[in-house]
This record gives structure tokens, C-alpha cells and sequence, in this order.
């Protein structure tokens, strides 16, 4: 009698829709009993943005003309810390490696994290553009549905990057490390501070293969334009495909534990 041959065991290397929406599930259960995890990701940015506007409260013209800006800048700084040091807690802790054992693959993982950080950034950026342009007063003269859209993809852009550069760190402080390489030279030559034309030619060419650059030239647009322009249009997909290229490079490198 001829043995059967069991059949292969699943590799878990392709992108199922049910390993990603488990793992998203999964992300946003644990955020559940993260209370502090959730202020900084809701309450923190509408906080510092609502600080701004009593900072310049003599001057609201200059709230309307830094604050579009802001609440692109905000949403892309909160996700990148907490998604990094969430990530990098899963390595070290022998979750990922536990998972990475189970038919799951990288993709699945890093699609349900950012699938679940993209839920979390959805509310983040709806309170707090509600909150900039109908309590705080900040005048646009685009839709504020725009203004959401931009909020939601610079935010996705920051979970995206903060998974990428998890998979550099050893540790939790290490991750938050990465801000001032990563984050950092972005703010400031983005165009926050001083129109980047203005800025030194080799300054300006830096800033011009930065994805923050975009984000916030994409908030000024909505801020001066009732209608989505060209230079918006540029602007999204710059941003959305530097998320989408990101997380894909975050795949690549995604490693089962910290060495």
C-alpha cells in the first residue's frame, strides 16, 4: 500500500485578505486597552493644534497660514512614533517571531498593521480637521474634505514609515531615536518655516525629494484654492505613493526578531 504524501504545508508568503483583516484586528484590540497609546494618537495632535491658535491668537492670520500645514505635520509625527515603537515591541517580545511561524506572511503582517493604523488615522484626522476648521476658525478656502484627505494620507505616510524604520532598531529607544533622522530634517525643509524656493538651491532640491514637502504643499493648496488644482493632484500622489512604496520596502525588511 502506497503512503499518501501530505500535501505542503502554506507558506504564508502571499497576501490573503483574511490573515490581513486578522491582524488588523488583532492591532486594534491591543489599542483598545492602550489608553495612553490612544491620547497621543486623538488627543495630542488637536491638542497642539488648538495650543497654536491661542499662540497666535493676536494674529489669526498667521494660525490660517501655519495650521493647514500643522494638521498634515501632526498626524504623520504621532503615527510614526507609536507605529515604530509598537512594531519593534512585537519583535522583541517573540509576538512577530510566534506569528511569522503560523501561515502569515510579512506582507499579511504589514498590511494588517497598516490597515489598522489607517483606521486609527481615518478618526485622527477627521477630529482634528473638525476641530481646526469649525471650532478653532481656520479659514480655507478649499473643502475641508481636502483637508482630511491630506491629513489621512500624511498620516498613513507616517505609519508607513515608522514600520519601515522599526525593523532598524533594537529597542524602544532606538525607535524614537529615528525621529530626529527621519522627521526631523523633513520639518524643517518642508516649507513651514520659509517658503522653500527662498531656501539655499541645494536646500531646495533636498526638500523637493521629501515626502513632507508634499504634504504640506498639498495643505497650502486647499488652503488658497476652492477647486483640487494640478499642483494638489502632484501633490496626494506623491504622497500616497511614497506610503505605498514605503510599506513595500517595509516588507522587504521586516525581520522576525531583535538580534
Amino acid at each position: 500500500m502506497t503512503a499518501r504524501t501530505a500535501p505542503p504545508a502554506p507558506t504564508g508568503r502571499a497576501l490573503t485578505p483574511s490573515r490581513t483583516a486578522a491582524t488588523a484586528a488583532r492591532v486594534l484590540r491591543q489599542l483598545h486597552h492602550d489608553p495612553r497609546t490612544i491620547a497621543l494618537l486623538l488627543i495630542v495632535p488637536v491638542a497642539m493644534i488648538t495650543l497654536l491658535r491661542y499662540v497666535f491668537d493676536g494674529a489669526p492670520g498667521t494660525f490660517d497660514a501655519t495650521g493647514a500645514s500643522l494638521l498634515g505635520i501632526f498626524p504623520l509625527i504621532t503615527m510614526f512614533l507609536v507605529t515604530s515603537i509598537a512594531t519593534l515591541r512585537e519583535r522583541t517580545s517573540g509576538t512577530l517571531e510566534r506569528l511569522l511561524a503560523l501561515p502569515l506572511g510579512k506582507g499579511d503582517l504589514i498590511a494588517g498593521y497598516a490597515l489598522a493604523f489607517g483606521a486609527v488615522a481615518v478618526v485622527q484626522s477627521a477630529l482634528a480637521t473638525a476641530v481646526s476648521v469649525w471650532l478653532l476658525g481656520l479659514d480655507v478656502i478649499g473643502s475641508p474634505w481636502l483637508l482630511l484627505l491630506v491629513a489621512l494620507l500624511d498620516a498613513l505616510l507616517g505609519t508607513a514609515l515608522g514600520l519601515f524604520v522599526s525593523a532598524f532598531a533594537a529597542s524602544e529607544f532606538q525607535a524614537v531615536q529615528f525621529m530626529p533622522a527621519v522627521i526631523f530634517p523633513q520639518l524643517l525643509l518642508c516649507g513651514l518655516f520659509i517658503p522653500r524656493d527662498r531656501m539655499h538651491p541645494a536646500l531646495e532640491a533636498i526638500s523637493n525629494a521629501l515626502p513632507m514637502s508634499y504634504a504640506v504643499d498639498g495643505m497650502n493648496e486647499v488652503l488658497h484654492h476652492s477647486d483640487p488644482t494640478g499642483a494638489f493632484l502632484r501633490d496626494i500622489a506623491v504622497v500616497a505613493g511614497t506610503a505605498l512604496l514605503v510599506l513595500c520596502l517595509g516588507a522587504i525588511t521586516l525581520r522576525r526578531r531583535t538580534p
